[in-house]
């Protein structure tokens, strides 16, 4: 046997990557969706136990709906791609290339077994350039054949070595062989079928035995005669080895799916719930039209499911016809092989065990599967296929005559299978592009016109979505899940009518319970869908909770382990205000999965509805050391920590919003709560750099621009904090809180009583009842020494608090002002407000000393009103701070008792100040 050299290496290498470089623009598509994007195992959050405990997709292999596809080295394989470049597509392609570039150099280093170097690179090479082997290679998910035939030609390639130059049995390699097949296994289940392949090696080529020499020859071991020959008890022998660990391998394998076969419908593959003889009919036409798309891969579909190959419903359909030639030729091939001993009977019998084994499993003959046809799992019968039409031009190009026309014709095959690779790897640029290319080769599946509108969804393209979801409906009305896209876009499109019927059309498709049968194994798992998306419609009106909590009851008595049924339902009873009935559906939930983080964050919030912070906060800690990255809670619990108002929890609330901001960079809420965090901490830079960052993602953020503007006035920079609130009034002209404090500095930093005045009344156009507002305004009087209207002022502010006892104290104290400046002769009204000021004046020089001394009095008093109301105000912002704290669009939590007791203590503080300024006041 030649080694496979280098020059053979970069050859096989530049034609593959020639044939594939431009798949490594391509995205996730198809089924990459869910192997890839939707699969949690592919997270370093998630451990590594979970891939031996979870099938293909990510799916608990113990759940009903598993797919029962055990592949976990594959997904590793998955997960390690994560790992290095986490969900960027081209590193996924590109290991999917390499590897396509691997098994190319093993078959041809296996072909070498069979064919001579030249056939066999014309082997190689048109494997490598093989249409059929896009879906594979192209499709991040075919990694699993290619995984699979790696260790699987490894394995074939290790048990050729068991016969030592003696003939006598070598066990290293079938042991090793034994490994390899076992890995190949745990890349995908067809690996297993190398068993059978070592058995036809061992029987036909390596111990040399033709069909009638080894009938003759245990014809004469069933008389007696001669007794075993010495050659067939080590045939035997390793015959036993080999078969004894397959059905080891089956049992193990068995045990890992529990038994049980997956659930497929007849939407996945009709032919499997059809009488007889429709089903055994359809299923053996699959052979035929298997054998044509490797002989003439012109027209590929990503999809064959449903109706893309009609039923073969009597034994007349002309398309037996292509059964029984295809049965014939297969026949014809393999007694030629089993009946001569030559080369080419020996090649062509291993290029047959190839061909048939590793697609039995496929072949929905001895047991149904997910699809009808599947390109992807033609990549290693396509070996044998390659072998073969290598064999055929080793024997055509032997002759003279056609020697050169063997070789035009070859040239011309690779070429063209080359360039339709090229082009069909263009076709899985996007789901968009992947499914209209189908339509094109098949117009009767409705999963296809299903998925162009997926596609087509995912582009917020709901309008041109719709019309593909209806012609799904229209070429298979019974298709349940066309009818459930119908509502889903009719409510995108806020068609919330039609999206009912659509919704209660699929409902009337779903199977009818029978008594005594499983309900669950009739039908899809995500068909149950329908009951959920229904009642989520329904349940937007409040008069119609209990119709839609009936549909989830419903949901959950037909599959008892129907998690997102509890979820839902538990969304709902929070809705109806049933906290108890919630959680009880939370924790049946997690009783079908305790692995899960958003059940365990679904929870907390039920606690914290039910006013138990501390219970919520372990919840959100479990889902957290589940999934450390889950958004949602991180931000709650850090929130919540936040909420507490204990310091020894802020540094972990911090920590944990950093996170948040790592995970959702464009969220201003992140930023805003870091903000808030700081200014608890009085770091007063970290705080306004946290404000801005919010501010900048969310212009009109209202709470951080008050809160930034609150930050930069306890920071004695009030008039950095004035253009501020200017923004904030801008997006939010009613913010009493932002006009309060507006009109304090304008007041007290730059003497602007108009521009307070100004801010003051326009809160007592929106609220004329508002205290503070009414307070402040009566300030501004007493600033402008109009001493009439602030009596007046205070009287009215005393009618709307009577027990706010300040007010009483002030009001006396402007009173006793009045009665001083009445005895001294001094005008209680300013010269700007007298009503005579246009008169001319009775005595200029009684005007000239009102001046100075209305001026120097204003001064002295505006600096004893202003601390009086800054005290008040001091205690507005502490108020306003805490109610603009919380303030996320999150969710909203009651004030702790903390909280509320912290602002009782400011309240008192803030009357002590009062209390001192009024004593100035009257000595004044």
């Amino acid at each position: 046997m030649a080694a496979v050299t280098w020059k053979e290496i970069f050859l096989l290498a530049g034609v593959v990557l020639g044939c594939y470089w431009n798949s490594l623009s391509c995205g996730f598509v198809f089924d990459d969706v869910s192997a890839i994007l939707d699969n949690k195992d592919l997270r370093p959050s998630t451990s590594l136990q979970n891939l031996f405990l979870n099938d293909f997709w990510g799916t608990p292999m113990s759940e009903e709906r598993s797919h029962k596809s055990y592949r976990p080295l594959t997904v590793l394989t998955f997960r390690l791609n994560y790992l290095f470049s986490e969900l960027s597509a081209q590193s996924y392609h590109l290991l999917n290339v390499l590897l396509h570039v691997v098994v190319c150099v093993i078959f041809l280093r296996v072909c070498r077994l069979f064919l001579d170097k030249t056939s066999s690179r014309v082997a190689a090479l048109l494997f490598a350039v093989h249409p059929i082997h896009t879906e594979a290679v192209t499709g991040v998910v075919g990694r699993a054949e290619l995984l699979s035939s790696i260790f699987l030609l490894a394995a074939f390639l290790s048990y050729t070595r068991s016969k030592g130059p003696d003939h006598s049995i070598v066990w290293s390699p079938i042991a090793l062989t034994v490994v390899l097949v076992a890995i190949a296994t745990l890349c995908k289940e067809q690996g297993v079928t190398v068993i059978g392949i070592c058995c036809v090696y061992e029987v036909f080529v390596a111990q040399g035995f033709t069909l009638p020499v080894l009938i003759d020859t245990m014809l004469q071991v069933l008389r007696g005669k001669d007794g075993v020959p010495y050659v067939i008890l080590q045939t035997l022998l390793k015959l036993i080895a080999l078969i004894i660990s397959t059905l080891l391998l089956v049992i193990v394998r068995v045990q890992v799916i529990q038994s049980q076969l997956p659930v497929f419908t007849r939407f996945d593959n009709p032919a499997a719930v059809s009488p007889t003889p429709a089903r055994q009919l359809t299923f053996n036409y699959l052979l035929p039209v298997n054998a044509w798309l490797l002989l003439n891969p012109s027209e590929l579909c990503c999809d064959w499911t449903m109706g893309t190959i009609p039923l073969v419903e009597s034994v007349l359909d002309v398309r037996n016809f292509a059964t029984l030639a295809f049965y014939s030729l297969l026949g014809l091939l393999a007694f030629h092989s089993l009946r001569y001993s030559d080369h080419s009977a020996k090649t062509v019998i291993m290029a047959l065990s190839l061909i048939v084994l590793p697609f039995i499993p496929a072949s929905n003959l001895f047991f149904p599967v997910g699809f009808v046809v599947a390109e992807r799992v033609l990549y290693v019968p396509s070996m044998g296929f390659c072998m073969l039409v290598a064999n055929g031009f080793r024997t055509v190009s032997q002759g003279g005559n056609l020697k050169k026309i063997s070789w035009l014709c070859m040239a011309l095959l690779l070429a063209t299978h080359a360039v339709k690779t090229f082009n069909r790897n263009w076709d899985w640029e996007s789901e968009y592009t992947l499914f209209t290319s189908a339509l094109k080769v098949n117009k009767n599946n409705a999963k296809l016109w299903n998925n162009v509108g997926h596609a087509l969804e995912n582009q917020n393209n709901y309008e041109r979505a719709l019309k593909y979801f209806l012609q799904a409906t229209s070429v298979q009305p019974d298709d349940i899940g066309a009818h459930m896209n119908v509502g889903r876009t009719y409510k995108n499109l806020n068609q919330t009518k039609e999206a009912e019927e659509a919704y209660l059309i699929a409902k009337s498709l779903m199977p009818q319970i029978i008594p005594g049968k499983k309900y669950a194994t009739r039908v899809a798992p995500n068909h149950l869908n329908v009951y959920i998306n229904l009642a989520n419609l329904i349940r937007a009106n409040e008069s119609r909770l209990e119709e839609a909590d009936q549909l989830y009851r419903q949901a959950i008595s037909m599959r008892p382990d129907f998690k997102q049924a509890y979820i839902s339902r538990g969304e709902l009873l929070l809705k109806m205000n049933k906290p108890m009935e919630a959680r009880d559906a939370y924790l049946r939930a997690l009783d079908l999965d305790r692995t899960n983080a958003d059940l365990w964050y679904n929870l907390a919030i039920v606690n914290i509805e039910m006013k138990d912070p501390s219970e919520a906060l372990k919840h959100f800690n479990q889902a957290l050391e589940l999934n450390p990255r889950h958004k949602l809670a991180l931000f709650n619990s850090a929130l919540l920590m936040q909420e507490s108002g204990e310091p020894r929890l802020r540094p972990e609330a911090n920590r944990r919003f950093l996170l948040y901001v790592e995970e959702e960079p464009e969220d201003a809420n992140g930023y805003f709560n870091l903000g808030m965090l700081a200014m608890d901490e009085n770091e007063n830079e970290a705080a306004e750099r946290w404000m801005k960052k919010a501010i900048a993602l969310q212009r009109g953020f209202r709470s951080a621009l008050f809160n930034l503007a609150l930050l930069y006035s306890q920071s004695r920079r009030e008039l950095e904090a004035l253009p501020v609130l200017s923004e904030l009034l801008r997006h939010h002209p009613e913010h009493v809180k932002g006009l309060i404090l507006k009109g304090d500095i304008l007041m007290n930093q730059r003497k602007d009583t108009q521009g307070a005045r100004e801010c003051f009344e326009k809160i007592l156009r929106m609220d004329p009842s508002n205290v503070q507002g009414k307070h402040n305004l009566c300030v501004v009087y007493f600033e402008e020494r109009d001493l009439v209207r602030a009596e007046r002022c205070l009287e009215e502010a005393l009618a709307l608090a009577p027990h706010e006892e300040y007010i009483r104290r002030h009001l006396k104290i402007v009173r006793g002002k009045m009665a001083a400046m009445t005895a001294a002769g001094e005008p209680l009204v300013p010269k700007g407000n007298d009503p005579n000021r246009n008169k001319p004046s009775s005595s200029s020089g009684g005007e000239g000393k009102e001046g100075p001394s209305q001026r120097g009095d204003g001064e002295k008093n505006g600096r004893k009103s202003s601390p009086a109301d800054r005290a008040v105000e001091n205690l507005s912002k502490e108020q306003s701070k805490s109610l603009e704290h919380g303030q996320s669009e999150k969710r909203t939590k009651a004030k702790s008792t903390k909280e509320i007791k912290d602002i009782e203590e400011k309240r008192t503080a803030a009357l002590k100040r009062l209390e001192e300024i009024e004593r100035i006041l009257s000595g004044d």
